[in-house]
Order: structure tokens, then C-alpha cells, then sequence
């Protein structure tokens, strides 16, 4: 029961809470402590229970204690169909395995469907012809991402009458690469932007911005010894030519500017959107050898503005520094109110680990990297970056870097304590 004085409440632990009232009917969407899976919350929760865009109280971190039992009372209101999602799900892997289907995360690709399952058919115990549903359901997500596949890019990137041209393309795109340095130091604009885009973004100024090539001329400095490694974006002193090769691993991804072609196509292969502008792999591949010798390795002049604008939103999330902009302001606002940063940054050295903080002080590299990812993947699809969705944009970045980072420093918080 919350006490009265407390002014407010762990989200994590309050949803935690609710999901145990669950049951093991939801044993398969939760982990081994029977709490909900990170994709439980990311693809189930806030979306379509919670849906923290359309309740801003159900948004924060913590959550004030006049909207506790609201929050509880979302999810147990959903439990029915949360249940009936879970064994949906067992019953769509099992039609999985039938097909001998092995590419993409069963999560990722069929939590959302099981839910939609859910809402039309119930429990499938009460439908008849469920294992139909279920096969029915596998074969339309598979067709909806069409057929590419990674086994298709590795075996083209590593034909033996394909390898030596692919070696000479990136080779010789990384001899014309572009530096627009004449117009370095001539970013007058973006602070501009950046003051009013989260309320009304500036049309004109955003479209002068890409016409004057700024995100290039922004990008000459990151060939600097130290800079492109500052900002997150590779392990080396500067960016070098990467290989084509021929592997990869979600788990052991890279840097973005230290993975092979091989590597960044795979991160977008894997990902969870429909892939018909992406059937022609070996124009792809010759693509992505020119995008990654371009500024910000990026192919799209309003991807670099965007990558320019993340740079500058997002100074000052490593370190205790004054905003310069109004996005900047709002982007530290939203990092150091997060109640797991502030108990960081108060504890004394002697009680919290040194990796614990470092996970604190690098959230601006994490924040860079996400962004690059977010940029790439919409070139690859051939999505438009605009004025009207920068702020959107620069703000959804940094609520998914909190997402991701808040129950590791839990956990590495329970650890520093638990060692203490």
C-alpha cells in the first residue's frame, strides 16, 4: 500500500507490482523473476495499455501518488487480454517452429500481433480453429517482410565474383570523400532551430539549414583525432574505412561508424518494419558503401542537419553544464529528473561503482548512437527527416536511451549495494 506522504512511485516497481496480480496466465511474456519482459514494456505495455503519449502521467520515471492506482488499474483492466495475448504467443511459436522459420526475435515480430489476436479471437482455448490462426498469423508477418533476408546479404556480400568489385567500390568511395570545409564554422542557424522546435519548428530555417549543407559542414570536424569517439560514434581516434564483411551479431554490434557494410545493413534487416523498398540487396549494398564514406555516414543532407541538431540538443547530458537552447533545456530537464541519475550523481564514491556512473556520464554517447541508428534506418526505407517531426524526433531519442538505461542502473544499483 503507497503511503500517504510519499510524493511519488517508481514506475517500474508499480507496474511490476500490477503484472504479479497477473498471474501466470502472462508467464510467457514475463522473465524469470516474473516480471514483464523489457519487449513486454516496450511493445505491449506502453504502447497499447498504458499508452504514455495520450496519459503524460504515466510517462515519467516516477509516478506521482494521485496517479498510482490509476496506472495499476490500466493494467489489471488489460489483464484478460494480456492473458489471452501470452497464449496466443505460445501458440504463434509453435506454428513458427512448424515452419521452420528461424530469422527475427519471436518478440519483436509477434507480440503486437498476439495482442491483436487477443482483441478479435479471445483466448484461443475458446477458438476452435486456433492452430489455424496461429500458422495464418506467422506466414502474413513473414510475408509483410518480404524476402530479404540476412542469409541472402552475407551470401551476396560474400560471392567470390562479387567480393573483389564490392572491395574497389569502397575503396575508391572512400578516396572521394566528401569535407566540405569551406564552409565550416558557417552553422548559423541551428541554435536558431533548435529555440523554437519543440513548440513550433521553423519551415524555412530547416529547409536553408539542408540547402546551405550545414550537417556536412558540421561533420568536417569529426575527422579530428578524438571527436567522432567523443560523441559515441567509434572506438577509434577518427573514423576509418570499414570491411564489407561477412558477418554479424545483434548482441555484438559495433559502434555505428566501426561496423562493416555487413553489419549496418544486418541492424536494419533485423528491426521491425516491412522491407519492400529494401528487396534489391546488391543495390543496398553498393548504397550503404557510399553512405559510409559520407559526412556523418549518412546519405541524406537532412539526416546530417538532424545529426548536427542531436549534437548540439544534447550537450550538457554528460556533465553539469548550463543549457544553450531551448531543446537543450528541455532534453537535460527530462535526463536529471530521472530519480536513478539523481541517486548516482549524490552518492559518494565509496558507495556506487565506477561503471554504474560511467553508464550515467555516457548517456549523450548513448543518446548520438541512437539517434545515427534512428537517421540510417529511415534512409534505408526511404523516410522523409522534417522540420515538422525534428523535435519529436530528438525527444523520442532520449526516451528510449532512459528506457533502456533505467533498469540497468537499477540493477547495477542493487549490485553496487548488494557488493557494498
Amino acid at each position: 500500500m503507497v503511503q500517504a506522504h510519499v510524493a511519488a512511485v517508481p514506475r517500474g516497481m508499480l507496474i511490476a507490482d500490477a503484472w504479479a496480480q497477473l498471474g501466470d496466465g502472462v508467464a510467457p511474456l514475463s522473465n524469470a523473476s516474473g516480471r514483464p519482459l523489457a519487449r513486454t514494456v516496450k511493445l505491449l505495455l506502453d504502447p497499447l495499455v498504458l499508452r504514455p503519449g495520450l496519459r503524460p502521467q504515466f510517462a515519467g520515471g516516477v509516478i506521482g501518488v494521485e496517479h498510482v492506482d490509476a496506472l495499476r488499474g490500466a493494467i489489471l483492466d488489460a489483464g484478460p487480454t494480456l492473458t489471452a495475448t501470452a497464449a496466443w504467443f505460445r501458440m504463434v511459436k509453435q506454428a513458427r517452429r512448424r515452419a521452420g522459420i528461424t530469422e527475427g526475435h519471436p518478440q519483436d515480430l509477434y507480440f503486437q500481433r498476439c495482442y491483436e489476436l487477443a482483441h478479435l479471437h479471445g483466448d484461443p482455448g475458446t477458438a476452435p480453429d486456433a492452430a489455424q490462426i496461429a500458422a495464418e498469423a506467422v506466414a502474413e508477418v513473414h510475408e509483410e517482410r518480404g524476402s530479404v533476408t540476412v542469409d541472402r546479404l552475407r551470401r551476396f556480400v560474400t560471392d567470390p565474383e562479387q567480393v573483389s568489385g564490392l572491395d574497389d567500390l569502397l575503396r575508391q568511395a572512400w578516396e572521394r570523400r566528401e569535407g566540405d570545409a569551406a564552409v565550416r564554422g558557417q552553422g548559423a542557424g541551428l541554435a536558431e532551430f533548435l529555440e523554437t522546435c519543440a513548440v513550433e519548428a521553423d519551415e524555412r530555417l530547416w529547409k536553408s539549414l539542408a540547402q546551405r549543407r550545414i550537417g556536412t559542414a558540421e561533420a568536417v570536424e569529426l575527422d579530428a583525432p578524438g571527436v567522432a569517439s567523443g560523441y559515441g560514434l567509434t572506438e577509434r581516434d577518427r573514423p576509418a574505412r570499414p570491411e564489407i564483411g561477412d558477418r554479424a551479431s545483434k548482441r555484438r554490434l559495433p559502434r555505428p561508424f566501426d561496423r562493416s557494410i555487413m553489419e549496418r545493413l544486418f541492424a536494419a534487416f533485423t528491426a521491425v518494419f516491412q522491407r519492400e523498398a529494401m528487396s534489391d540487396i546488391p543495390a543496398l549494398v553498393v548504397a550503404e558503401i557510399n553512405r559510409s564514406a559520407a559526412p556523418w555516414q549518412l546519405g541524406e543532407e537532412t539526416g546530417r542537419v538532424a545529426m548536427a541538431l542531436g549534437r548540439d540538443a544534447s550537450a550538457g547530458l554528460d556533465a553539469q553544464t548550463e543549457p544553450g537552447t531551448d531543446a537543450n533545456a528541455r532534453l537535460l530537464a527530462r535526463w536529471r529528473r530521472e530519480s536513478y541519475v539523481q541517486r548516482v550523481l549524490r552518492l559518494p564514491a565509496a558507495e556506487v561503482s565506477e561503471e554504474t556512473r560511467e553508464d550515467v556520464r555516457g548517456v549523450r554517447r548513448a543518446y548520438l548512437r541512437r539517434l545515427w541508428a534512428r537517421l540510417h534506418g529511415r534512409e534505408l526505407r526511404g523516410e522523409a527527416t522534417t522540420a515538422e517531426g525534428m523535435w519529436d524526433l530528438l525527444d523520442g531519442v532520449l526516451r528510449s536511451v532512459i528506457m533502456d538505461q533505467r533498469d540497468r542502473l537499477r540493477r547495477k544499483l542493487e549490485r553496487d549495494g548488494a557488493s557494498a
